[in-house]
Order: structure tokens, then C-alpha cells, then sequence
């Protein structure tokens, strides 16, 4: 028996017969996330569990074989995390997606890895709650993903990211174990944090089936600002002042002008294409009135040429469309992007937009930014021909000097996409060494046979 047939019938012993695939065209589909310049192989099954028993055959059996395993949400990823190696097992965990509670007194829902982000959010909705991690892809990408990359989204200068809300998870360990981690209550520091641990990991360390997440009330919907600026640098001024000033906003976003062209382009939205820097500010207080005026002013002293408030929450909420739309709208602007994630310090971001705009000058390309600018979370996005061997040789280059600006500006190569396997030659260098050693360390302690979504991360 070929070690091929011998892992798909050991699989179909555990699980159902639709659970598990083996036709190559079917195959090829599991194969890759959205990020560009990304290595993937070819699985030699998928399978697609409905319980945390299924995960757990699932892997004694690549245990038992050697075989790798490579977990996967709804593949929305833009760093190659959820990329197929050559003859792994692909495990989707999209079918595990049940709200299994909602919890208003305890402000808490435990969900299954499968659960979009959006459809979480609404459900919570109707209980008077709140999830606040709002990725840009919600409408897509699983909660499950969400845990893997620590993802974060536009309200996390207010809120936080995905790591914030996690209390506790169910994992299934390489070698097929159940363990639980974390808790239900407000506050624990029983032991080490574990939930922690597992937020960010990018399925290296085990395989989330289970997760109790922490909830908000819901707050008033948001009343939001547009501020236009005549350079980025100008925008930027106006976002330190707005943090100096101890507002604390919903959102702080940015958009430059590529960005703005892009987004008309494909939605017909009229957004002002003549400024060089859009900065969108919304409040979800009972009354941001005042706020919005205090941040307005704010803006026009940092050099804005025109501010102009939302007369309605179905105003600021087109104007939030806007910006979730951005890094869709600029992948139309030549058909491909490489999508990047460096996230530095408020105060460093102006150094951050206008080096981006000299890396794009230097290697001739078009690359818009669009950017979490309160957080100092940017996307400056290289918008390329993927056909073209010299352009894509460039946007490879720009990327790389993206992130080592990134770094020499006391930033990180990934504020919310992760690792995954775009970026692994720059975490060495961010972590150096001795950290490079120590994550090492624990990812043999969880996963000995180094089975569990291997050449990611490092």
C-alpha cells in the first residue's frame, strides 16, 4: 500500500467520506492564501472536519505518518501562512462554523474556528454586544484566521486587536491531544498565558477547534470626519495631534492619493482625487459632536485644505466602505499587489508615507497607501504586472526596502497580517538571534515532529 493511499484511508476511517478530497483539480483549489511571491506545494488530501473529534484523528493519523499538516480558515491571508506543501494533509476548518454561545451577561461567545467574522458580528449584534476586531475582509475571513495572524481592522486604535479578545481556546495538539486554555471570567493569571501564545502562532503550535472570545457593549453608531490634506506628511501631523490631544477615536485612517484614484475607480465613489492624503476620523460616543469639531480643528492647524463632517451615520459608514475597499481597488490598478504590513510609531509615520513615496519613485512603480494611522499600522501596497519579470523583480525589491524602513524606524515587519512565509527572512532579523532561538524552543515543545504547518514563520 503507497503511503499516499495508506494516509487517505486511515483519514476516511475518522471521518465522514465527503470530508475528505483527493481530486487533484479540487486539490489545486486549497493550495494558497491571496499573497503574492509565496511558495506553495501540492497537498496530497484535503479534509474538511465538522468536530474537534474529526480534527483529532485528523492529526494522530499525520502523527502517526509524518505527514505535515497544513491548517486553513476561508484562505484570505496575505502573507502565505495557509500555502500547501508539497504531500500535506490541507485542514479546512470552514465547516466548523457554529456560534455555539452567546453570553450577554458574561459578555462572551465561544464559536467554532469556522464562523465568519461578520456573521459573529451581527449575531452579537441583536444581543446589544459588540466584537470589535473588524478586518478588512470580515465579510470573508473566519475567526479562526483571525486567531492565527492576530489579525486586527479599523477600530483598533480604540479597541485593540484580535489577541484582546481571545479568553480562552480549544486547541488539538500535533499529536492528537485535546487541551483547553485560558478561561470564561473577566480576570485569570492562573499559569502561564497559553491563549496568548496560540494568538499569532499561524497553526504552528496546535489547532484552534473552540474559542471563547470577550464581547463590549454595543456602542451608538459612528459619526465620522473627512479631512483633506496637501501632502501625507501634513496628514500625519494632524494624526500626532489628535493622539497628543488624548482623543480617542474609533477610527484614524488614512488614504493617500493613489489610494483615492483606485477607490473611485472601481466603486464611482467621487472621493476627492486632488488632495494628496485623505484622513478619516469617526467617534461612537452618545454625542461626538464635539469631538469631531475638536478633531476638525485639529486638523485645519496641521494644514488640512478642507474638513468636512458626516451629516449621518449612513454618510460615515460610505465613507468606512470606502476605505475597506482600498487594497481590492488597488489590486485592479495593475492586476497584482504585494501587500505590505509595517507597523511603526505614531510619531514616525510621516517618515514612514514619504519613504514609502520614495521607494515607489526609485523603482518606478505605483504603490498606494492606505494605512490604520492611528495605530501606525500601514498597507503600502506595490501595484504591479505579475507578467512582466522586471516589474515584478521591482516590486519584490520595493517590498523588501518597505519593511527595512520599517525596522530602521523602530517598527515591526507585521502589525496584523503575520508572517506566514513572505516575510521569514525578516522576522529573523527583526527577532534577532537569541529570540529566533527561543521561538524555536517552544514551537518543538508543541509540535516535536515539527508536522504543523511547517516552513512558516521560521
Amino acid at each position: 500500500m503507497s503511503e499516499l493511499t495508506e494516509l487517505t484511508v486511515r483519514l476516511r476511517d475518522g471521518l465522514p467520506e465527503d470530508a475528505v478530497l483527493t481530486d487533484p483539480d479540487v486539490l489545486g483549489t486549497y493550495a494558497n492564501d491571496m499573497a503574492s511571491f509565496c511558495p506553495a506545494g501540492a497537498p496530497a488530501v484535503a479534509v474538511l472536519p465538522r468536530t474537534a473529534e474529526e480534527v483529532q484523528h485528523v492529526m494522530r493519523t499525520a502523527s502517526a505518518l509524518g505527514v505535515p499538516v497544513v491548517p486553513q480558515g476561508a484562505r484570505t491571508g496575505l502573507s502565505g501562512a495557509a500555502n500547501a506543501t508539497d504531500g500535506c494533509v490541507v485542514l479546512s476548518l470552514v465547516r466548523m462554523n457554529r456560534i455555539l454561545e452567546i453570553n450577554p451577561v458574561d459578555r462572551i461567545a465561544v464559536v467554532e474556528p469556522g464562523v465568519v467574522n461578520a456573521v459573529l458580528s451581527r449575531e452579537v449584534n441583536a444581543h446589544g454586544l459588540f466584537y470589535p476586531p473588524d478586518p478588512s475582509s470580515w465579510e470573508e475571513c473566519t475567526i479562526g484566521g483571525n486567531i492565527g495572524t492576530a489579525s486586527g481592522g479599523l477600530c483598533c486604535v480604540k479597541y485593540g486587536v484580535t489577541a484582546e479578545y481571545v479568553l480562552g481556546l480549544d486547541v488539538v495538539l500535533a499529536d492528537g491531544r485535546l487541551m483547553s486554555t485560558g478561561r470564561r471570567t473577566a480576570k485569570g493569571v492562573a499559569g502561564y498565558d497559553l491563549t496568548r501564545l496560540f494568538v499569532g502562532s499561524e497553526g504552528s503550535l496546535g489547532i484552534v477547534v473552540k474559542a471563547t472570545l470577550a464581547l463590549r457593549a454595543e456602542p451608538p453608531r459612528q459619526l465620522a470626519l473627512a479631512a483633506e490634506f496637501p501632502s501625507a506628511a501634513a496628514a500625519c501631523d494632524a494624526v500626532c495631534r489628535i493622539m497628543e490631544a488624548g482623543h480617542t477615536p474609533a477610527l484614524l485612517e488614512l488614504m493617500d492619493r493613489t489610494t483615492l484614484r483606485a477607490v473611485n475607480a472601481l466603486t464611482k465613489m467621487d472621493l476627492p482625487e486632488t488632495t494628496e492624503a485623505l484622513l478619516l476620523a469617526a467617534f461612537d460616543t452618545p454625542e461626538p459632536g464635539p469631538q469631531l469639531a475638536a478633531v476638525g480643528e485639529l486638523c485645519a492647524a496641521a494644514g488640512a485644505s478642507e474638513v468636512v463632517p458626516a451629516e449621518s451615520a449612513a454618510e460615515s459608514e460610505l465613507l468606512l466602505q470606502a476605505r475597506r475597499t482600498a487594497l481590492v481597488a488597488l489590486e485592479a490598478v495593475k492586476g497584482t499587489t504585494m501587500i505590505d504590513d509595517v507597523c511603526v510609531p505614531r510619531s514616525e509615520l510621516a517618515a514612514m508615507l514619504e519613504g514609502t513615496a520614495a521607494i515607489a519613485d526609485k523603482h518606478g512603480l505605483t504603490i498606494g497607501v492606505c494605512a490604520h494611522a492611528g495605530d501606525g499600522n500601514t498597507h503600502p501596497t506595490v501595484c504591479f504586472d505579475a507578467s512582466d519579470e522586471d516589474e515584478s523583480r521591482r516590486a519584490r525589491e520595493s517590498f523588501d526596502e518597505i519593511m527595512a524602513l520599517g525596522l530602521s524606524l523602530g517598527g515591526t515587519i507585521t502589525g496584523e497580517h503575520g508572517v506566514g512565509v513572505l516575510k521569514k527572512e525578516w522576522l529573523a532579523r527583526e527577532l534577532g538571534p537569541v529570540g529566533l532561538e527561543m521561538q524555536r524552543a517552544v514551537k518543538a515543545v508543541f509540535d516535536p515532529q515539527g508536522i504543523l504547518n511547517p516552513g512558516k514563520l521560521f
